[in-house]
């Protein structure tokens, strides 16, 4: 299985100089050459495997540059029920009869569905680079979830640095304090004065920095690392299979999205032949995708037009995962998809596809919608009320969508986001008693920060990341 880049360089890359890569060396993203195909056999074999079992299956496919005993080894010390809580890892919870089921992917340590990639992607970081001999200093960008998945996969890692930027005050005080509260000398956070899209662009700036990249190691965790999404692809496998008991079954899935990565992991389980149906992508205030999906536009947002929501994590207007699906809607044009995010984006701040690619769209099972911040708190007190779940501000995004779009006969998973702890102020306003925080992360937020806070500028951060690793 070999990788090329969404704007065109067409060499093909291995598993694990992507892994260790991120972004391509032309600012495309990676994906393979082609999607492997899983037939009805294979699919009626991975009914009876246990997710660790499962997931070596599916990566197997996509990586070929590590030993299969090594692979499966890493993934048995990953998918543990005492990291993620119960042996099935992500369960799945009907909410009564209405055809709708939360998949539960926020039971790791950070209690965000980030955590189901990142827990692996630490653990082959870790690997990799001990067998070259080599270290790695990672810059990422978060609006809540990603960066402290990250930094407690990190954490302590031989020869791996973290860099994560943050948008100053933009994230809830329970997220900050995960991060924040770290004295792992190995975990660097910056809070920059922005939205996520600045820090986002930050970036992507040092990571098209190709002398400043290679000079000082610059990896990424963030959802334009391949390795990240295609862990994600696993547990839509584990969805479908676990929603059904045959395979002339479908399903549907509603993803909650900002920066599109968790619902192209579902973009590619479709692609490799997963019956799924629909791809609903649930967007918060900051609807640019929902945008695109109805009139073929993709309008990216100033940081002064990005709204503060009450689901964080989706306070995006640049999603950085969306080039992937879009490489894949013109046909796999990387010259097509140059002009669009190299050329039109950086000219207009937007592009339009044409009108025979919009067509296209129905065929890869994509629709989207958008929720307010009235929707999702009434969703979190009617789905406490009515089915005793009590769900976080993004997974109510959701199910608000879910409710609009399923479909009789569909078994509709909607993929959890988040636990409520993390967004205790949405959570009392909807059913007026603060959520359970676990035990383990009791008095998290009466710990110290230890952060450093700078302008949104790339040569800022540049200068500090040389300065740590000098």
């Amino acid at each position: 299985m070999k990788y090329v880049s969404t704007r065109g360089d067409a060499t093909p890359q291995p598993f694990c100089d992507i892994l260790l890569e991120g972004l391509a060396p032309d600012g495309g993203l990676y994906l393979p050459e082609t999607y492997p195909t899983v037939d009805d056999a294979t699919l009626t074999r991975w009914r009876g495997l246990g997710y660790a079992e499962l997931a070596t299956e599916v990566l197997s496919l996509f990586v070929d540059d590590i030993p299969h005993d090594d692979l499966r080894r890493i993934v048995g010390e990953t998918y543990t029920s005492e990291r993620f809580g119960t042996p099935e890892i992500t369960p799945l919870r009907p909410l009564g009869d209405t055809g709708i089921l939360v998949q539960e992917l926020s039971n790791g340590p950070t209690l965000a569905f980030k955590d189901m990639a990142m827990q692996l992607l630490g653990a082959l970081f870790e690997y990799e680079l001990g067998r070259r001999g080599e270290t790695l200093n990672i810059l990422g960008a978060t609006s809540g979830d990603t960066g402290s998945a990250a930094e407690y996969a990190m954490r302590g890692r031989e020869g791996i640095r973290v860099f994560m930027l943050t948008p100053k005050g933009r994230m809830s005080p329970f997220q900050q304090a995960q991060m924040f509260s770290l004295t792992d000398p190995n975990i660097h956070n910056i809070a920059v004065h922005g939205v996520f899209d600045d820090a986002q662009d930050i970036v992507k700036a040092v990571s098209n920095d190709l002398p400043f990249k290679r000079a000082h190691r610059i990896g990424t965790v963030n959802s334009i690392n391949w390795a990240r999404l295609v862990a994600q692809v696993v547990y839509y496998v584990a969805g479908y299979l676990r929603a059904t008991t045959d395979n002339d079954q479908v399903v549907s899935f509603t993803v909650p999205s900002g920066n599109f990565g968790n619902v192209c992991a579902g973009h590619v389980a479709r692609s490799m032949g997963i019956p799924i149906d629909r791809l609903v992508v649930a967007t918060n205030e900051n609807n640019v995708l929902a945008e695109f999906f109805a009139t073929g536009t993709y309008r990216v947002r100033s940081g002064a037009e990005t709204h503060e929501t009450s689901s964080p994590s989706m306070d995006i207007s640049k999603a950085s995962n969306f080039e992937r699906f879009v490489f894949d809607l013109v046909g796999r044009d990387g010259d097509r998809v140059r002009s669009l995010f190299g050329d039109a984006l950086s000219t207009d701040g937007a592009f339009s596809v044409s009108a025979e690619e919009f067509d296209r769209i129905e065929s890869f099972g994509f629709l989207a919608d958008t929720s307010t911040h009235a929707d999702r708190v009434g969703t979190i007190r009617s789905t406490w009320e009515q089915h005793g779940s009590l769900v976080d501000p993004h997974t109510a995004d959701g199910l608000t969508v879910a409710a609009r779009h399923r479909v009789d006969g569909v078994p509709m998973i909607v993929l959890e986001t988040a636990l409520p702890a993390k967004f205790a102020d949405t959570i009392v306003e909807a059913i007026g008693t603060e959520p359970e925080i676990p035990e383990r992360l009791a008095g998290l937020l009466d710990l110290p920060h230890r952060v450093r806070v700078m302008d949104a500028d790339v040569a800022q951060v540049k200068d500090f990341v040389a300065a740590t690793c000098a």
